[in-house]
């Protein structure tokens, strides 16, 4: 979807205008103004001035982030040659002192400043971005894969289904997003396999980012009593679908009846203590918690928002259908902005990887806010693989004058310019027409296959 010249000129008028009557609460000024690098200078760890200082090491590691050849050869060599551009003298190219000042740059650093973006973002946003005047968060859990090292293995172990030699280490990552400009509020990471490594533990990990009067979308994973319990103990109304193994006992015919398909029912606490809870905490959970359960869309949800004057069946079917966008969100990290293959070798320069990925999203994120205050519609309406690609356009060829307020003006009409279409209910397979190269599965070590192919040579082709 794009727009035609007389919409192009009627937008750009509106920015314009909007642009200048921007207050000191406008994305614009978070974005050029001094806050953000006041911000960062407030992270910076005590440093020597190098050739890498931890500002350009974060700005490099950034862009290698956005970019689709993430060598550190190609980083190194992009800021000799700037460096060159800019008058300055010319230094080697070799990648060690780069990556001896990737290792000492704190990973606090770079997740304290995505933390703060996020939220920035979404305590600036417009009230027309809330629902019903409240602020909605989303959370879901994914996988990455690191490379397959005797360091990553021992603290991020790869899946039991496959042989040692053969799988990828695999690291746990949950996101917490704002539905209404996209942006990541926080995240936690654990091991796949093994205690607190689990969604529900590493969301708890995130709960004080939550505050009183937001409301909680998530999946049939997180609809357990206790989780339930500590959400409205913080005055957060929560939506879930309901848990696989209590959808075969719901029956509406039980509790307070509210309409067709829709209850209150008092739910007991469970008998037996979690392992992961303190007996402490367990005796202070409270003994019953009245939820309302529903059947809408075919799915069975589970909410606290119990009032049905307040908040209709089609009202509950309709927000948790925007609980996708926290799908399409992890999308965008994994799959445009490629993190679902980490590089770095090591699990603590894994994490600070993972975190740099998420800086880079909320930045992108950041401006897609800004350019939709300014064409007067919401995020979610545009592009983030446009913003991206108009971002890393604009930072190769950016114009002389700079990133002033007149350019930027212009990046955010160019981002506001494509809106993503309208399919509700859209579905489509999860298949992959194009075949792969018909190369065989590697089923052994690969050192166990070189020595094979050393010894009885390469297997013929496939047909």
């Amino acid at each position: 979807m794009h727009l035609n010249p007389r919409a192009f000129a009627q937008q750009h008028r509106r920015v314009q205008r909007h642009a200048r009557n921007s207050d000191s609460y406008s994305f614009f000024n978070l974005l050029t103004g001094p806050e953000l690098f006041e911000k960062v200078e407030s992270l910076l760890p005590k440093h020597r001035e190098r050739l890498f200082p931890p500002t350009e090491t974060l700005s490099i590691f950034l862009a290698q982030a956005l970019s689709a050849d993430r060598s550190c050869q190609k980083a190194v060599d992009e800021a000799a040659v700037r460096r060159i551009a800019a008058g300055l003298g010319a230094c080697s190219t070799h990648t060690g002192a780069y990556c001896r000042a990737r290792a000492r740059l704190p990973v606090e650093m770079v997740c304290t400043l995505a933390r703060y973006i996020g939220q920035w973002i979404t305590a600036h946003a417009p009230q027309p971005w809330c629902w019903r005047g409240r602020p909605v968060r989303l959370v879901d859990g994914t996988t990455v894969t690191m490379p397959d090292t005797p360091a990553n293995q021992a603290q991020y172990p790869q899946s039991r289904s496959q042989k040692p030699g053969l799988g990828f280490p695999l690291c746990r990552l949950v996101g917490m997003m704002c539905l209404g400009s996209g942006a990541v509020l926080d995240a936690a990471t654990g091991p796949y396999r093994g205690k607190g490594g689990d969604e529900r533990s590493l969301l708890r990990l995130m709960l004080d980012t939550l505050k009183p009067g937001d409301v909680l979308l998530g999946d049939a994973l997180y609809a357990t009593y206790f989780l339930l319990c500590a959400l409205v103990a913080r005055g957060i109304d929560a939506v879930f679908e309901q848990h696989g193994a209590r959808q075969l006992t719901t029956d509406f015919r039980r509790g307070q009846r509210l309409g067709q398909r829709d209850h209150l029912i008092v739910l007991q606490k469970p008998v037996l203590k979690p392992d992961w809870m303190s007996q402490a905490d367990y005796d202070q959970a409270p003994d019953t918690l009245t939820v309302r359960e529903l059947r809408t869309g075919g799915k069975t949800l589970v909410t606290t928002l119990l009032d049905l004057k307040q908040t209709s069946k089609s009202d509950l079917k309709l927000l948790y259908g925007s609980r996708w966008h926290v799908e399409l969100d992890l999308r965008n990290i994994k799959t445009t902005l490629e993190m679902e293959r980490l590089s770095c070798l090591s699990p603590e320069m894994a994490i600070k990887e993972i975190w740099v990925y998420l800086l880079a999203y909320n930045l992108i994120r950041l401006m897609m806010a800004q350019a939709a205050q300014l064409a007067e519609c919401l995020p979610r309406q545009l592009s983030f693989k446009h913003t991206v690609q108009l971002w890393i356009a604009w930072d190769h060829h950016r114009p002389g004058t700079g990133n002033d307020d007149d350019t930027l003006r212009v990046l955010f009409v160019l981002i506001a310019q494509q809106r993503v279409g309208d399919r509700p209910g859209r579905i489509e397979p999860r298949a992959v027409k194009r075949r792969p190269k018909p190369y065989p599965l590697l089923t052994k070590p690969r050192a166990r296959a070189r020595a094979y192919i050393r010894k009885h040579g390469h297997p013929k082709k496939l047909k």
